[in-house]
């Protein structure tokens, strides 16, 4: 069913959204295969051309670029995290042959898929990472997380902390209640790339907005390695530097291509510091 319908400038922006976030979450779940014309508008409810104008509009780039952005992004993470060969990735995330796989995974992160699987390190070397000391390296808690549904609003960004906070500044506009809410932020896209991509940062509530309806949709069901960060947000990267150049290239994990989780467990409010903030990182496993 396609909208035709007349529409408040405030109505057509909230339907936009919806179908924008509907369309994204379509994607990720179905990147590694080729999407029709008819797919895309059923889980739109728009035209194909007018679903290409609003997703250009919103994104920064065509379905097509983000599908194979997100084809190339989940290759980085087997390159990364399990040990199966570059011919069985290239298949997995969609690709026909190991030769269009290495030519979009180089154009993308400027070398090749041999080279990042012979140097896993070398994937790490433009966010200034490099291995650190084994005696200061983060271990987690491997945890089973249920299923939950959350109410979101997404935001492109290159990963900015500032980016991130006026995101949850408009968020909580919403008018949560005061009590007996959770609050997540999903990383659509790996952090180590960051620095290299506009990637996409959902802030989600587990309880319904009394202010607007927002989008929702199921997140965690499955088990996940569990890090905690204490303190400040704007210090959270050199907890991500701790797991990412320690911990992760030496596991035996075998990690999903869910987006990666933070959960904050207590947060800086007007009762509250920055310092006596805490944060779960989970990384979802297979």
């Amino acid at each position: 069913m396609i909208f035709t319908e007349s529409k408040s400038k405030d109505q057509m922006d909230m339907a936009n959204l919806h179908c924008i976030y509907n369309t994204l979450a379509y994607i990720e779940s179905n990147y590694d295969r080729q999407l029709s014309i008819k797919e895309l508008e059923e889980v739109s409810n728009y035209s194909y051309r007018n679903i290409q104008r609003i997703f250009s509009y919103t994104c920064g780039e065509t379905i097509g670029a983000y599908q194979k952005k997100r084809r190339v992004e989940n290759a980085y993470k087997k390159i990364l995290y399990t040990k199966e060969s570059l011919t069985s990735i290239a298949l997995q995330v969609g690709f026909a042959n190991l030769a269009s796989f290495s030519k979009a995974f180089k154009q993308h992160f400027g070398i090749s898929p041999k080279e990042a699987k012979s140097d896993k390190s070398s994937l790490l070397a433009d966010t200034g990472v490099t291995p650190i000391a084994s005696a200061v390296v983060l271990k987690p808690e491997i945890i089973y997380l249920p299923a939950r549904r959350v109410y979101y609003e997404s935001t492109f960004t290159n990963y900015v902390n500032e980016d991130i906070e006026l995101l949850w500044d408009k968020f909580l506009k919403n008018q949560f209640p005061a009590s007996g809410v959770d609050y997540f932020g999903l990383i659509v896209d790996e952090p180590l790339i960051r620095e290299k991509i506009s990637c996409r940062y959902d802030a989600c509530s587990s309880v319904k907005s009394a202010h607007q309806k927002l989008a929702s949709k199921m997140i965690l069901g499955g088990r996940y390695a569990r890090f905690l960060h204490a303190g400040s947000y704007e210090t959270i990267d050199e907890t991500y530097e701790k797991i990412y150049s320690g911990w992760i290239l030496n596991s035996n994990l075998e990690f999903a291509h869910t987006p990666m989780i933070e959960c904050y467990l207590q947060y800086a409010d007007h009762s509250s510091s920055d310092e006596d903030q805490l944060t779960a990182i989970l990384l979802p496993l297979k």
